[in-house]
Formats: C-alpha cells, sequence, structure tokens
C-alpha cells in the first residue's frame, strides 16, 4: 500500500499560537455543566497571552462577573473559542478554531490594573481605559486547548502552547495574502498548475501563508478544497518567500519586486 505523506506544516502548537496571536473574533461559550444554560457571550476586548491564559473585558452589570464573585472558590468552568478568520473575502471565512478550556476569575481593582497594562504593551486598545469605569477584566487559567483546523484536531496542554512560537509571517501575512489576491491574479493562476487537475476548475484563491508553504483555497460547485503547497525548505525571510513564490510559479527570472514581501 502506497504510503500518502502530507506536506510539512507547522506545529499544532506553533498553529494555535499563531491564531492566538492574530487575536480573531473570540466568544465565551456555555460548558456542558452550566445550569444556567447561558448563551455565547462576545467580550468588549479579550486577548490570549502568550501562557493561554485569557483576559475577557465585560461590562460590570454582566452575570458573568457577578456570578465569578459568588462561585465556589470564585472560579467558573468555561470554554473561550477564538476563530481564524481568512484575510481575503472567502465563502467560508473560517480557516481554524482554538477553544481553551479553563476557569474563569474576577481581578481585584489591582490586578486587573496590571494585567491591563501588559496587555496594552502587545495590543494597545482604548477600550481598555474603561476598566474600572463600567467595564471589569477577567481571567481565565487554562487548562487544556483544542485546536481544530485543516491540518486536523489536536489537544495541547498549556505548557506546550506556552513554549510554542507564532509563525514568523504572522505580522504581515493578512497585507501580503491581500496583496496577492487583489494585485496578482496572474501569480495565482501561475500557481494552479500544482493543484491536483480534477479541482483546477473551481476558483483559486489564496487561503495562507507560514514558514512552510502557501495554502489555496479551491472554490467549486462541490464545495470547498484546501491544497497546501510546500516551500522547498522552510523560509524565514521575506527575501526566502520570494525565492520561494518564484520557484513556485515556474518562472526563475520572475522579478523579485514583482510580488512585494513587506511587513
Amino acid at each position: 500500500m502506497t504510503e500518502i505523506r502530507r506536506p510539512p506544516a507547522p506545529s499544532p502548537a506553533e498553529r494555535a499560537k499563531t491564531i492566538a496571536v492574530r487575536n480573531g473574533p473570540g466568544a465565551l461559550l456555555p460548558t456542558a455543566g452550566d445550569p444556567t444554560g447561558s448563551d455565547r457571550v462576545v467580550p468588549e476586548l479579550h486577548h490570549v497571552h502568550p501562557s493561554g491564559s485569557v483576559s475577557v473585558l465585560l461590562p460590570d452589570d454582566h452575570p458573568l462577573p457577578t456570578r465569578t464573585r459568588e462561585a465556589d472558590r470564585g472560579e467558573l468552568a468555561v470554554v473561550f473559542e477564538l476563530a481564524d478568520h481568512a484575510p481575503v473575502d472567502l465563502r467560508e471565512p473560517i480557516r481554524g478554531l482554538l477553544w481553551i478550556t479553563g476557569w474563569l476569575r474576577h481581578l481585584s481593582p489591582e490586578s486587573a490594573r496590571a494585567r491591563a497594562l501588559s496587555i496594552a504593551e502587545t495590543r494597545p486598545d482604548l477600550r481598555l481605559l474603561d476598566l474600572g469605569h463600567g467595564l471589569s477584566l477577567l481571567r481565565l487559567t487554562p487548562a487544556s486547548l483544542v485546536l481544530a483546523d485543516a491540518e486536523g484536531t489536536h489537544s495541547l496542554r498549556p505548557h506546550v502552547f506556552n513554549a510554542a512560537a507564532p509563525d514568523p509571517f504572522t505580522g504581515y501575512e493578512s497585507g501580503w495574502l491581500r496583496h496577492l489576491e487583489t494585485d496578482h491574479a496572474d501569480v495565482v493562476g501561475q500557481l494552479a498548475r500544482h493543484i491536483p487537475e480534477e479541482l483546477r476548475g473551481g476558483r483559486i484563491r489564496p487561503l495562507g501563508l507560514d514558514q512552510f508553504g502557501l495554502r489555496l483555497r479551491v472554490e467549486s460547485g462541490d464545495g470547498d478544497h484546501d491544497v497546501r503547497l510546500a516551500f522547498a525548505k522552510p523560509v524565514h525571510s521575506p527575501a526566502q518567500l520570494s525565492t520561494e513564490l518564484r520557484r513556485l510559479v515556474g518562472c526563475p527570472f520572475l522579478a523579485k519586486n514583482q510580488v512585494r514581501v513587506q511587513p
């Protein structure tokens, strides 16, 4: 029997950390044991810290801050869901989901201010200024994490997530993919030669970029199909990425600045 080898990809922990750094749409979900049957709760602001803990900013009059104060040990079991949205306008935009299960706790005013300052160092946001003026900051301490994306579903321990690094292209993947979609449809078309022949009749869209390769989405009448185009070796800089893209396109003389790769 012939073994089918998947193209190389970042590890599950690296992919999870990359989703966390992108900080897409997030929500607190009711747990199976929640007697109130609460709906999804979208915080005013959320932030996943490198350790996997999550800070959520909620209105003071929301039931969750009150329930954490009244709960046994001052904490509630919750699940936080973080979605990874594609930067281009796809008909199915979610590329992956990260679920963080743990314990939600209300913070003292002093701890909340210190945590807000640590968030502002990474992700400044005017909503943090409303802490203590109608908004409360709560902390989710992780017990486990689950990642679901095109590569599969994986369970992660917090210490593994904490040790992982995000992909080196995370900071400008979105801008680069949008540039490829809007200004270089010809390049996307040339990449189609790497796609299985039976999928080439669909609409080919740029889906994702990481140090191991480029991902394309084929939108066709029978559904969506994701294809990973592997680089010859992992890349770590815009110059290396340009070289690998020229190789995939199949034109060694393609000008380096034809498809710009900029932070």
